[in-house]
């Protein structure tokens, strides 16, 4: 019962860490802020987190992680063989999630990769990796299964986030260089053309 109560104390903190962060910002959140509202004592957050930074890395993480797996269960539900379509699909879905959601994406900012390639914060605050690497597993395989010629298959995936991350932040808030739908189009085609 007690490791309940303090998962539960965790989850109330990075809840309403998220929250605040993505309503206040998280210069203006402080942590007593935080455990205010979470309903615990400034020492419980001490035992989780090292300040609020670091909380902030974990949500980023653990939001952008969640996406991912998000995507992967709506590939499933759907018969898609080709790999590239596969990719463009997980893609699109991470897009219209930030459309529909866009505080999430401010807060993300233009962090989407960490979903994918910070697995050591999550593994040193939930004890252990308990999930496969979902999208990362699923292009190497694919790169694999398709003999698609890719020097280095992690560094392309990496880049593709970092295009989505970094294009559809400025494209979705601020309709530069054309609003999203209108962008799609030209980004899936870069991406296509990276996993030739």
């Amino acid at each position: 019962m007690e490791q309940l109560n303090e998962n539960n104390k965790k989850q109330r903190l990075l809840d309403t860490a998220f929250s605040l962060f993505t309503d206040k910002g998280i210069k203006n959140t402080s942590i007593q802020e935080i455990v205010d509202n979470a309903k615990v004592a400034k020492g419980t957050f001490y035992l989780y987190f090292k300040d609020k930074y670091e909380l902030q890395d974990i949500l980023i993480t653990k939001k952008s992680e969640k996406l991912f797996k998000d995507a992967l269960t709506a590939l499933r539900k759907n018969y898609i063989q080709n790999f590239s379509d596969q990719i463009i699909f997980i893609i699109n879905y991470v897009i219209d999630e930030f459309k529909k959601k866009p505080m999430l994406l401010k807060f993300i900012s233009k962090n989407l990769s960490w979903g994918i390639y910070n697995k050591s914060i999550i593994k040193i605050y939930e004890g252990g990796d308990k999930d496969e690497l979902g999208l990362y597993n699923l292009f190497i395989k694919g790169v694999k299964d398709n003999n698609i010629n890719l020097p280095n298959p992690e560094v392309t995936l990496f880049m593709i986030l970092e295009l989505v991350s970094s294009t559809c932040f400025t494209s979705i808030l601020e309709k530069r260089p054309l609003p999203i739908d209108e962008y799609k189009p030209y980004l899936y085609d870069t991406i296509r053309k990276l996993i030739k």
